[in-house]
């Protein structure tokens, strides 16, 4: 009865973001790319906040086609710690992200809750996000010629001051960890935020902005190879928002819970690889992106670096024996 409980509340959820998700029209994506997304799953999926006993911290950086003039930078952190009220195990967290790509600039900052359930030998996290954006454009650097036969020197629809406006955010999430393995569905941007943007705040002048949302599928496990110290963690990100859909799939092989190496390939974009290292509490990891497009020929291609810090948290005697995420084993 308890299970069928869970499977309804899930159920619930999943259509929630599905009808959301469909109903997409044309609409500007916000979220950023990342290739060691598996570092930050609550980044994508707000449920995926304490499934450890950590406290985990990650900040980092994408330089995205280095050599392309006004190519997105992204700069990212995430935070996440579970937390017992009334003896109830909830999880916790905060991202934060900017990235200014082309003239635009965008920030987006949430706080993030979850309510777990044991399901399965495994634990179910249903998770929410609730924050806001901030957008802004760079109308001052905006270059319109003169006697050109695509433009004209002004244009209406084309901000010449710079502009920003603000709008509340929010995502919903399930995300669900096991020994073997984890996997999340998830929809940012829920509300579709429609952001006023303007120089003063004033009816006058007022350009609209709007936040597509964006439908996400992320999966991983850890496999120990028996009679060694090597693990493979596979991984899948699938993204959509019922117009564009893009996946990528890889793998890493760890040494020792120290070393980790990975190769991985993002659907007809780009090929990566990964290389990281965990010494005690901290992480470090570095990845590098090669188009496999007709981009490759204005770009080098892509870097991203993550940095980390995990502290073991004192929940107490009832959850001594509680798994460990495969995330972190």
């Amino acid at each position: 009865m308890k299970h069928r409980l869970f499977y309804n509340i899930l159920l619930y959820i999943a259509i929630i973001i599905l009808a959301n998700v469909c109903a997409v029209k044309a609409k500007a994506q916000v979220d950023a790319q990342f290739t060691q997304y598996y570092q930050v799953p609550s980044y994508y999926n707000a449920g995926a906040i304490g499934t450890t006993d950590y406290l985990r911290i990650r900040a980092g950086s994408r330089l995205q086609w280095v050599g392309m003039p006004k190519a997105p930078r992204t700069f990212a952190a995430v935070a996440e710690m579970p937390v017992k009220i009334f003896s109830k195990r909830i999880g916790v967290g905060l991202i934060a992200q900017q990235e200014s790509m082309g003239l635009y600039n965008n920030l987006i900052i949430g706080a993030q809750g979850a309510y777990k359930l044991r399901l399965f030998g495994g634990e179910l996290s249903l998770g929410i996000q609730l924050g806001f954006i901030d957008e802004s454009f760079k109308g001052s650097e905006v270059v319109l010629p003169d006697n050109d036969e695509f433009h004209q020197g002004t244009d209406e629809a084309i901000p010449t001051t710079d502009i920003h406006g603000t709008g509340f955010d929010m995502a919903l999430g399930a995300f669900y960890t096991h020994k073997f393995f984890w996997a999340g569905i998830s929809a940012t941007h829920l509300n579709s935020p429609s952001i006023s943007m303007s120089t003063d705040g004033s009816e006058a002048k007022q350009y609209n902005f709007q936040a597509g949302r964006t439908l996400y599928f992320i999966a991983g496990s850890n496999i120990p190879i028996k009679n060694t110290l090597f693990e493979i963690q596979p991984s899948l990100l699938v993204k959509t928002d019922m117009t564009f859909t893009q996946w990528e799939a890889g793998a890493r092989v760890r040494y020792n819970k120290f070393l980790t190496a990975g190769l991985a390939y993002r659907g007809n974009d780009a090929i990566s690889l990964t290389l990281a290292a965990d010494y005690k509490n901290f992480f470090l990891g570095y990845s590098f992106d090669y188009p496999v497009s007709a981009i490759s020929k204005a770009t080098s291609g892509s870097h991203e670096i993550w940095a980390g810090y995990s502290l073991k948290l004192n929940l107490g005697e009832k959850n001594k024996n509680r798994h460990k995420s495969i995330r972190i084993m």
